[in-house]
């Protein structure tokens, strides 16, 4: 096909995508976050490597704290350079396509990138740096098998050398994908999660922790001990540890997950970018709403907070967040496409911390949500409605925990009460 051709297709996609996208929010459908990619990637199936164009780029990718992570890194970004992202967190091809349509002038791209994605994304824009955050159990109907995942990572950076990639030296699994590479920087960014980290993906081995270090009883393949490196960045106690010294961290957004994503994505702007280190700072620590996590919001006499939680190492970390001390707590949980059908993970988190917690079980699986919560003997009631179970807690100050689509779900039906007050 003549190069003339190609670039008409592009052009007729570009064209196509801004229509779509124009409908969708003048029809009150969505903001077009979706459907001005989808178009576009159906005309011209290779426009998110034109529309890149080879501008220095990064992907951040991982289980939990993508969102974060890059709403963080083009903050950073943005004190030196005009970025394209996508901070609405469709991080699949459609989604990216869009992101780099409404950013076509920008001078930068900053990608949050679904794990399964990473490989073909990495291809058609071949990223200037790679961010990897954490890998555990995810969507088994969707994403399959953990080690899956961590090998087809694993090829992507060895098809890209000259890559940079910024990993997690805390989490076993990323710590293979990024073991070999040319060019990387290590971040201790704290790993939670240990459920998914005690088999050695590089050996038959077992993984043995001894306080932060771990290492594999058995040598890989080539004789060398696969251990965790030593980390070039450090989450602290009152900031991080970098190769130019120590700073104060203090950002808006709780939780000790959270600095691990603030130090990655500072670490990122500093090394791949030469963004100063006290702006990175400063632009991570003004981040304080992300696609309306954390956000708090006031209806019928309750300050709601909303916290996300997607997979069991997210939720073990959420109910780490939740205020002990709130006035009522509701757990909502969905199990269509977007969260996973399969429930099974339930019966990995430890509710079993919240004995002597009020606490209102809601959304669509509701009842495998109450079953659980009875074999952990935490108290509750069953309301199916997430709305109906905040209104049926006291005034004052509500926990809210959701799985996607019904913190989506939730989040849109509070805003509608509200704006109709």
């Amino acid at each position: 096909m003549s190069f003339s051709i190609l670039k008409a297709r592009s052009a007729l996609a570009t064209v196509a995508a801004k229509a779509a996208t124009a409908a969708s929010r003048a029809s009150g459908r969505g903001a077009g976050g979706m459907i001005g990619g989808l178009v576009a990637g159906a005309i011209d199936p290779k426009i998110m490597a034109s529309l890149a164009g080879g501008r220095p780029s990064v992907l951040v990718t991982g289980t939990n704290g993508k969102s974060t992570t890059t709403r963080m890194l083009a903050a950073a970004l943005r004190t030196r350079y005009p970025v394209a992202t996508n901070e609405g967190g469709d991080n699949m091809d459609a989604g990216i396509i869009s992101a780099l349509l409404a950013g076509k002038d920008a001078s930068h791209v900053v990608l949050e990138v679904d794990e399964l994605h990473v490989p073909h994304v990495a291809d058609m824009i071949s990223p200037t740096a790679l961010v990897l955050l954490n890998l555990s159990r995810d969507q088994l109907d969707r994403v399959g098998e953990i080690n899956k995942i961590e090998r087809a990572l694993r090829a992507c950076v060895e098809a890209h050398p000259d890559m940079l990639v910024i990993a997690n030296c805390d989490d076993v699994l990323m710590t293979s994908v990024a073991y070999d590479a040319k060019n990387v920087v290590w971040v201790s960014a704290g790993a939670g999660w240990l459920g998914d980290s005690v088999a050695s993906p590089r050996s038959s081995g077992q993984i043995i922790h001894e306080g932060s270090h771990w290492y594999d009883i058995k040598p890989m393949g080539d004789g060398r001990t696969f251990s965790r490196p030593e980390p070039d960045w450090v989450v602290t106690e009152g900031g991080i540890g970098s190769p130019g010294g120590d700073a104060e961290l203090n950002l808006t957004l709780p939780g000790r997950a959270n600095r691990g994503n603030a130090t990655q994505a500072i670490a990122a702007a500093v090394t791949a970018f030469d963004v100063p280190l006290d702006a990175a700072i400063a632009a991570t620590e003004k981040v304080d709403d992300v696609a309306g996590r954390y956000s708090t919001i006031t209806w019928n006499g309750r300050e709601i907070r909303l916290l996300l939680a997607k997979n069991p190492a997210g939720w073990q970390e959420a109910l780490s967040m939740v205020d002990r001390s709130a006035d009522g707590l509701v757990i909502a949980v969905n199990g269509q496409e977007a969260d996973g059908v399969d429930m099974s993970w339930l019966w990995d988190v430890r509710f079993e911390d919240f004995e002597g917690v009020e606490v209102k079980a809601a959304g669509e699986r509701g009842t495998d949500l109450a079953v659980r919560l009875v074999y952990a003997d935490i108290s509750h009631e069953l309301i199916p409605s997430p709305l109906k179970a905040i209104a049926a807690c006291p005034e004052g100050r509500i926990e809210v925990l959701a799985n996607y689509t019904a913190f989506r779900d939730l989040r849109r039906a509070l805003l509608k009460e509200t704006a109709n007050a």
